[in-house]
Formats: C-alpha cells, sequence, structure tokens
C-alpha cells in the first residue's frame, strides 16, 4: 500500500498513526454495526421482520414470504427501522419525491454517537455507504458528483461499448469450452464479464481484476448493517488496499492520461476539480457498482432459466426476448433488495404521517413483487409486458447511472452463455452470498455440456 493511503488524513488533519488504527477502526465498527446488529437481533426476537430479515440467514436467502407478512400490514407500517414499504407505488412516491433525501442529520443523533462518528472517521478505510459516496449525499454534492460521471453513461456511450463486451464474453467462454464440463459460473464467467469492463471503462489494468473481485465484494458487505467484528476487519483490510491502488492509480494517470473516465477526472480543472476524498469515494462507488449488480444479475438468471428450461429454450430460438428476460430476473430477483430514505420534512405518505428526520426502509425486492403493479408477481415470465417497471435500480435522482451498462452486459451476456453452451444446466445447490441488500450467488456450479 502506498505511503499516501497510510498516513491520509482523519477528521482533525492529524495523520492517522498506526497506534490510533485499531482504537478509531473499533469505533467504526461499533457505531456502524456492532450497535445496530445488537438492535436488529432485539428486534428480531420481538418478532419484528425486518429485524428477522437483518439477522436470519435463512431469511436471507429466501425472505419473499416474510415479505408478504410485511405486506400484508398495509402500504406503510412501523419497523426496526423505521417505516417499511413493500408497495411499489409508496416506494416509487419516496426515491423519486424532492421531499426525502439519501443522507441523515448528524446533529440530532446523541453526543456520543456524534462524537464516535467523528473519532472514528477515516477515509483510507471508508466504504460505499460513507459520504462523499454519491450513493449518501443529497443534492448538491449528489447533483455535481453525478455531472462528472454521467456523461460515460449516456446511451450512445453505452451502446458503444457492446462490440467489446460480445468480444470479453466470447474470450471468457472459450476458456470455459477449455475446462471440464462443470464448474463454478460466477468464478468463471458472471464475476469476470462486468469486472473486466469496467475495468476497461476507468482504465485499471485489468490483471488486476482478482483483486478488483475481491475488494467490491468487501465493499459490498459493508452495505449491510450489523457486521460480525471479524467479517468487518476482513472488509476494511481490503477497503484499506483498495484505497491504495486507487491512490497509485490517480497518480499514474495524472502523468499519463488516457481517454478513460478516472482520467477525465484526475485532469478536471480547479473549477471542477474533487478533493481527494471526493475522487476516492467516486471511483470506489464506480468500480465496486460497476459489477457487483452484474454479477448477482447474471448468476439470478441462470438459476431462473435453468428452472424454467422453456423459456431459455425459446430464448434461444427468437434471441430478441433477451432484453425482456434481463427486465423480469432484474423484476423476480433483484440484485438490489432494499434501499432507504430520510424524510427532510413532516410528509404525508400511504396513508401515514412521516415526520421530519425518519427513516423509510423500501423493500425493492418486495414492491418488484406488487400483485397491485405485477399480476401473478411471483411467476417467472421473460414475457411480461410491464416487467421494466421495476424499482431494482431505485429512482429519482439516485437512479443507478450505470443502469444502461448492467442491462447490456446481462442481454449480450446471457445470450452468448446460452448460444455456446446450450445445454447448461445448473448442478447441486447454488451457494447464496450472505448479504441482505445485495442478492446473488457466492457459488453457481454448472454443467456446460
Amino acid at each position: 500500500m502506498s505511503a499516501t493511503a497510510e498516513t491520509r488524513q482523519g477528521p482533525a488533519g492529524a495523520a492517522l498513526g498506526p497506534l490510533a488504527r485499531p482504537t478509531r477502526t473499533a469505533m467504526r465498527w461499533a457505531v456502524r454495526h456492532g450497535l445496530p446488529a445488537v438492535y436488529l437481533s432485539r428486534s428480531a426476537r420481538r418478532g419484528d421482520p425486518v429485524g428477522r430479515l437483518m439477522r436470519d440467514r435463512a431469511l436471507r436467502e429466501q425472505p419473499y414470504e416474510t415479505y408478504e407478512q410485511v405486506r400484508a400490514r398495509g402500504p406503510l407500517s412501523p419497523s426496526s427501522l423505521g417505516w417499511v414499504t413493500t408497495a411499489h407505488p409508496v416506494a416509487q412516491e419516496v426515491l423519486r419525491s424532492e421531499q426525502f433525501g439519501v443522507g441523515w442529520d448528524r446533529s440530532a443523533a446523541p453526543k456520543v454517537i456524534r462524537w464516535a462518528l467523528e473519532f472514528g472517521d477515516d477515509p483510507g478505510a471508508a466504504g460505499v455507504a460513507e459520504p462523499p459516496s454519491m450513493l449518501v449525499v443529497d443534492p448538491p454534492d449528489h447533483t455535481r458528483f453525478r455531472r462528472l460521471v454521467s456523461r460515460a453513461f449516456t446511451p450512445r456511450a453505452t451502446a458503444a461499448f457492446e462490440p467489446a463486451i460480445r468480444r470479453t464474453a466470447d474470450a471468457l467462454l472459450d476458456d470455459l469450452e477449455r475446462r471440464e464440463a462443470t464448474v463454478d459460473l460466477i468464478g468463471t464467467y458472471a464475476a469476470q464479464l462486468p469486472v473486466l469492463v469496467i475495468a476497461e471503462l476507468l482504465g485499471v489494468p485489468t490483471e488486476r481484476r482478482e483483486d478488483f473481485l475481491r475488494w467490491g465484494a468487501a465493499a459490498a458487505a459493508t452495505l449491510d448493517p450489523g457486521l460480525p467484528l471479524r467479517r468487518y476487519l476482513a472488509a476494511e483490510r481490503a477497503l484499506r488496499a483498495m484505497h491504495g491502488f486507487l491512490d497509485e492509480h490517480f497518480a499514474r494517470l495524472r502523468r499519463d492520461p488516457g481517454e478513460d473516465l478516472v482520467s477525465r477526472l484526475v485532469t478536471l480543472p480547479p473549477e471542477e476539480a474533487l478533493t481527494d476524498r471526493e475522487l476516492h469515494a467516486t471511483v470506489l462507488l464506480l468500480l465496486g457498482a460497476g459489477f457487483e449488480t452484474t454479477v448477482n444479475l447474471l448468476g439470478n438468471a441462470v438459476v431462473l432459466l435453468d428452472a424454467h428450461r422453456d423459456q431459455w429454450d425459446g430464448l434461444r430460438a427468437d434471441p430478441a426476448g433477451w432484453d425482456g428476460a434481463v427486465e423480469e430476473v432484474l423484476r423476480l430477483d433483484s440484485p438490489v433488495q432494499l434501499t432507504g430514505r430520510t424524510a427532510k420534512a413532516d410528509v404525508q405518505l400511504g396513508g401515514r404521517t412521516v415526520r421530519a428526520g425518519t427513516r423509510v426502509t423500501l423493500l425493492l425486492g418486495a414492491a418488484n413483487r406488487d400483485p397491485d403493479v405485477f399480476p401473478d408477481p411471483s411467476r417467472f415470465d421473460v414475457t411480461r409486458a410491464n416487467a421494466r417497471e421495476h424499482l431494482a435500480f431505485s429512482g429519482g435522482i439516485h437512479y443507478c447511472v450505470g443502469a444502461g451498462l448492467a442491462r447490456l452486459e446481462g442481454v449480450v451476456g446471457l445470450r452468448a452463455l446460452s448460444e455456446r453452451f446450450p445445454e447448461l444446466r445448473v448442478a447441486g445447490t447454488p451457494e447464496r452470498r450472505d448479504l441482505q441488500t445485495l442478492r446473488g450467488f457466492e457459488r453457481l456450479p454448472v454443467t456446460l455440456r
């Protein structure tokens, strides 16, 4: 790791020395994960379904029955995480409303929590769910960050990536043909395809792709509240390594910029330039989110299509249907299962009064199965006419900037896989990732022929 990463400044401006780090790490974990774990576990024991979803691994793997229990309570109901909704119209309203934001007012927190957050702040270990990440900041900062990166994800820019995605898919499939008949499709294909694509977009060395996958998994884990200490420490080690790599990558591109997105970000004119912390947060998010959604999309799609062989065969006969198939996978088994917003002022929502500062948790995986919007919602149907109305990519100003790229990777990657290995079948029991916010597979054994 670079010296820059080791000495990045803390909130008070002092370098984070090796003796201070363990204390800061313990404080960060306690506030962001330890206390939430205790609170959610207690709520789960008391029967709160949201607490159970966050703490019971069996429910993480199969959450949909519990989602229906929450739905039965009405369009907006109280939970351990504030208000919670499974209703598509309510979730959509919250995502699009200017009366809700992703941030929260720390000044309203108890003094000891505010102190702990400041003391534990460490840019060298910051994850994607910490400011100034685009994921958790509101305008005007969000507007500024998004404007700088959105040019790389316009429909025209995304479409231009299709030949490169197909070449990458074909190269990976060539390698699969030389392997044994049974492989882990996540490690050999579903994860490799999007990480190679995002590496090209961000100008990072593709030979570091295994590092990116490991770092991305660590960053993804920090989206869930209540991580055990050992898992948090592993995530922090990976995040420190990622920040160290980014220091070196930025320095290299400042010396020799290319045509990639990060080169543009590190060479912005002074009036637009990002601070070091903003630059790290933005690229960390793009690098992690740039393949996490697609990995889960591809794995979830293969399992669903294996269970519905008639639809797999139909798509092979008529490849024009892959666009609809990807939307139906995103709807039925959403790679992102939940998100949250905070009310900026008192607001009427779902027949309730939501007070300013109150959190609303949106169970996106449940909203995407709302029977009032999607008839027979638990049925997998790649020809579903309104599948694209799902909220898998969020909505409003925080709509996923890379949604178009993820969709394209899904369509190209699945079509190429079906053409090369038409007899592909799931072999054994796939292993789900132990995450609640993101839903996908850790391992997916398949027979190729």
